[in-house]
């Protein structure tokens, strides 16, 4: 669950504090998950950001969509969802819900990425195992896609954003915080603000324009997919 949810390679005390609120919830009963998941998300190692190398995860491709969507209120007309199968490495995401080529998921929890710096500092990297030329390719396409015209009626809001787009600066403070939780670093978000500034704009179609590429950006950075 830790590997899920918070980090690969969870330190020997966080799995021990969970491992403890799982044997014992606090009043006695073993097996609260719902006393488990909260000890997960409200330990010190992931409410703060680690100076370990081998802290934090790589953002699966699914996970990253969903980001997208809660983040810009996608909403289906007619409650069908019909974004359909997304498999494909190539022209979608490499990763399709219920559809793991295997009863053990996407991925293997103790996977490594051969002859890596992951290897060589004897970490896993589970997400890694899906991850490849192809899917990093295709994933940007298809979220460029799904960013700028959605899938059928699986369509998005952006009217709240329009107020910030004449501005890189003030579009790109509230796309950092309410797309990626603000782990871009200032570096980044200068220079996606800069290409933002760069486009023309002072209509409304110019402005969602400014949105759309902010937002591929911003689901395209390392920062933005590797979770710390």
């Amino acid at each position: 669950m830790i590997q899920r949810i918070v980090t690969s390679n969870p330190s020997p005390a966080y799995i021990a504090r969970i491992s403890a609120v799982f044997n014992n919830d606090g009043h006695m009963v073993k097996g609260n998950l719902k006393a488990v998941i909260r000890a997960l998300l409200l330990d010190p190692e992931a409410r703060i950001r680690q100076p370990s190398s081998g802290a934090g995860k790589l953002r699966e491709p699914i996970l990253r969509l969903t980001a997208w969507a809660r983040a810009c209120a996608v909403t289906s007309a007619s409650d069908t969802w019909a974004i359909g199968n997304t498999s494909d490495p190539t022209t979608h995401l490499g990763q399709s819900p219920l559809r793991s080529a295997s009863v053990f998921n996407f991925f293997r929890p103790g996977y490594v990425p051969p002859g890596s710096a992951i290897a060589n500092a004897g970490l896993v990297a589970p997400e890694f195992q899906i991850t490849n030329e192809s899917t990093v390719v295709g994933y940007v396409n298809f979220m460029q896609r799904l960013v700028g015209f959605g899938i059928g009626d699986v369509l998005p809001n952006y009217t709240p954003w329009l107020p910030l787009a004449d501005n890189g600066a003030s579009l790109m403070a509230e796309v950092n915080i309410v797309v990626a939780a603000g782990q871009l670093g200032p570096s980044t978000v200068t220079l996606i603000a800069s290409v933002i500034n760069g486009m023309p704009t002072g209509t409304v179609p110019l402005r969602l324009n400014r949105i759309r590429v902010a937002l591929v950006l911003v689901l395209a950075a390392p920062e933005f997919i590797v979770l710390k």
